[in-house]
């Protein structure tokens, strides 16, 4: 069936192959998201990329069990989100449930553009709105650059202003193996036409033909929101990899589940933050301040 299904976007991609490069003066612009427990973040995503001009929200929910349902239901009331796939699976396939929103945008909603977020990600152009770097460029696909945003619990994420330059030498300052100081791989915003597949992770995207660039649009990621956050999420990723034979993705989720399981990530959690050496850190240069988003939200209330 996946050969199948990957005949058919080869052969559709060749036809509409004359389309691939055209500008399009008026995109219209979709995002998906895949959620699972997002309350602290979801609301404030889908208002800034409102903001920011997206026209519609496709988001799947995996299995969350807080208020992530009721935030989901009351976008959707207000015509933000137009579909919701509950799924149910706890084996985390996601470039494919990810592909599956991305191919809805496409036949049902004619999105023009697409970009495949996670809830932690605000992405963010100086232009004010992300449809100004679609619709005048002959690319397909656009290269994204990414902030890791460093937590502040004692205050809300919205007024965080501290951002992270990935460390080379991360066992010079006794940095966890996959602390938030790693380097960060770009994402991806892309072309419905022409679309194959999307990559693990939104990093890559297979178009045919494919033609791209970097672009303006920055992602700024809130991939670390508490130390609770922290725990609940490698825990709960560290299952759903666990269920999967294959060892060649998530070896992130797997090295912290290893450690919960021997009763050690609460303390790994200091040296994924670089709790003990956050002067030295800022010192060298690998903290620095950045108020880009702290101003829009105060600017949006």
């Amino acid at each position: 069936m996946k050969t199948i299904n990957l005949i058919k976007k080869v052969v559709r991609a060749l036809s509409d192959s004359y389309k691939a490069f055209r500008f399009t003066t008026k995109p219209t612009l979709y995002m998906t998201l895949l959620v699972k427990d997002e309350e602290d973040i979801l609301e404030q995503n889908l208002r800034f990329h409102k903001a920011m001009g997206v026209d519609g929200f496709i988001i799947t929910d995996n299995n969350s069990t807080d208020h992530t349902h009721d935030i989901i239901e009351k976008y959707k009331a207000k015509g933000w989100i137009k579909e919701v796939i509950y799924e149910t699976a706890i084996n985390y396939c996601q470039k494919e449930w990810v592909d599956r929103m991305i191919l809805l945008a496409r036949k049902k909603y004619h999105a023009d553009w697409i970009i495949n977020a996670d809830a932690d990600e605000l992405w963010y152009t100086p232009l004010g709105n992300l449809k100004e770097e679609m619709k005048n460029t002959h690319n397909n696909v656009l290269k994204c650059k990414v902030i890791s945003v460093y937590p502040e619990e004692l205050k809300p994420f919205t007024q965080w202003d501290v951002m992270i330059k990935s460390v080379p030498d991360q066992t010079r300052y006794n940095l966890s193996l996959y602390s938030i100081f790693e380097r960060q791989n770009h994402k991806v915003a892309h072309r419905t036409t022409s679309y194959i597949q999307i990559a693990q992770g939104n990093h890559k995207v297979t178009m045919l033909p494919s033609w791209a660039t970097e672009c303006g649009i920055c992602v700024y990621h809130y991939n670390i929101r508490s130390k609770r956050h922290f725990m609940a999420k490698m825990v709960n990723g560290g299952k759903q990899y666990e269920q999967k034979t294959s060892k060649k993705r998530g070896r992130h989720w797997r090295y912290f589940y290893q450690l919960y399981k021997q009763g050690l990530l609460e303390q790994e959690y200091d040296k994924v933050i670089g709790k003990a050496v956050y002067r030295q850190l800022e010192e060298d240069g690998f903290l620095y301040r950045d108020t880009t988003i702290a101003d829009f939200f105060k600017q949006m209330d």
